[in-house]
């Protein structure tokens, strides 16, 4: 196995545990709505989940981790990506918040401070920032 296979194979597996980690959150209050659908198909297309793969991570979400990245940046647009997911239902069911926190820690924020970071995230996704605002925002939200 080449170098390069092993980086395509670790991003594969990182995009995979990302988009199993969203799907979860839509399915969080058991059903996907149209436009829930939809994001899920653009993310897909943007991660690179084949059709097979897409399938295989609907009938079964909890097969692939959460793999926390490793620069907080990193962090921060795949919880723009979960928190975007939380908001398309326009109403936010306390099994889909408890839902972020969990992913929150996945990602690696700390329990201590998860819930400040979500309500901070979902106040800023809710304005409708784009993801540079919404990094810049978080990452000065202790200023």
């Amino acid at each position: 196995m080449s170098f390069s296979d092993l980086f395509d194979s670790e991003f594969k597996t990182r995009n995979k545990g990302h988009f199993s980690a969203i799907v979860r959150v839509a399915l969080a209050d058991g059903k996907t709505s149209a436009e829930e659908k939809t994001f899920l198909d653009k993310l897909a297309a943007s991660l690179e989940i084949t059709a097979a793969e897409y399938e295989e991570i609907l009938e079964n979400p909890s097969l692939y981790p959460v793999n926390p990245p490793y620069l907080y940046s990193d962090r921060l647009e795949r919880l723009y990506d979960l928190g975007r997911m939380v908001h398309i239902d326009h109403h936010l069911g306390d099994n889909q918040e408890r839902l972020l926190e969990k992913f929150g820690i996945a990602l690696g924020f700390t329990p201590s401070n998860v819930g400040y970071i979500v309500h901070k995230a979902l106040f800023l996704i809710d304005k409708k920032v784009d993801l540079d605002t919404f990094i810049y925002e978080m990452k000065n939200m202790y200023k």
